[in-house]
């Protein structure tokens, strides 16, 4: 089914910066839509690529401009300790380079080379593991990690040290990283010695420097879930591309 919307916004807006700003695909991708004839208004063929919408008409995208914008490869995998998420230093193993036939879960249509662009979506370091996202798609990059992102990561995470009211109440909102104030967390008590976390950013080692914080010590770290995406039963050391249902809730395309 060809994707619709209706345009509800008080001021007529360039079709292509629309599209952006929905996170449909770039203003790029927009033009390369509209010049291919793909994009229409209230029925209307748009060939114009700074064609603006105005208040109460509706946008569809065609099937052909759908397949397009869902070709961009994306994968999940279950990254292993001891991988990295991306430029390993000498003698490390990138994540990318498990996306091997052998490791695949169900059916792929392409097995990644040196020809696919795919990068990490939201890092783990080398000594976590769990859910990771990589992606030649620039859409899925921006709704996961953008400065506008509301996406939660959760995590289980297992520590050292007491765990305390007083420590888990600065962990859910009390903290700076960087001199910089954290947005809040969910964090709860889920089993002996195991948090549960909850957050809405990504800073750099962010939960091992939380803990640090409280004096604890994360001895193990698995990303379980990012958006609606879980891990679920994936095997370790795994892969599977995203279906379009997956991406579309991602990036928040659910048809309305």
């Amino acid at each position: 089914m060809a994707w619709t919307r209706l345009y509800d916004e008080a001021e007529p807006q360039r079709v292509n910066r629309w599209l952006a700003q929905n996170g449909v695909c770039s203003r790029r991708e927009a033009e390369a839509l509209i010049s291919q004839g793909l994009v229409s208004i209230d029925g209307q063929r748009v060939d114009d690529v700074g064609r603006k919408i105005e208040p109460g008409q509706t946008l569809v995208l065609s099937d052909r401009a759908q397949a397009q914008l869902e070709g961009a490869l994306t994968v999940m995998i279950h990254k292993p300790v001891g991988i990295v998420s991306s430029q390993p230093d000498p003698g490390q193993v990138p994540a990318v380079r498990l996306l091997t036939r052998e490791a695949l879960v169900g059916a792929s249509p392409v097995i990644p080379d040196f020809d696919n662009r795919l990068a990490p979506v939201g890092r783990l370091d080398m000594d976590s593991r769990g859910l990771l996202i990589l992606s030649e798609d620039g859409v899925v990059a921006k709704a996961v990690i953008g400065p506008a992102s509301e996406l939660e990561k959760e995590y289980l995470v297992w520590v050292d040290g007491w765990i305390t009211d007083d420590k888990l109440a600065l962990l859910r909102h009390g903290l700076e990283l960087d001199e910089r104030q954290l947005r809040p967390a969910q964090v709860e008590v889920v089993g002996r010695q195991q948090l549960r976390f909850v957050l809405k950013e990504g800073r750099n080692r962010q939960i091992r420097r939380m803990c640090e914080l409280v004096e604890l010590t994360v001895v193990d770290l698995l990303r379980v879930r990012i958006g609606d995406l879980v891990l679920g039963d994936l095997p370790e050391g795994r892969w599977r591309p995203l279906t379009v249902a997956e991406r579309s809730s991602l990036i928040g395309l659910a048809p309305r």
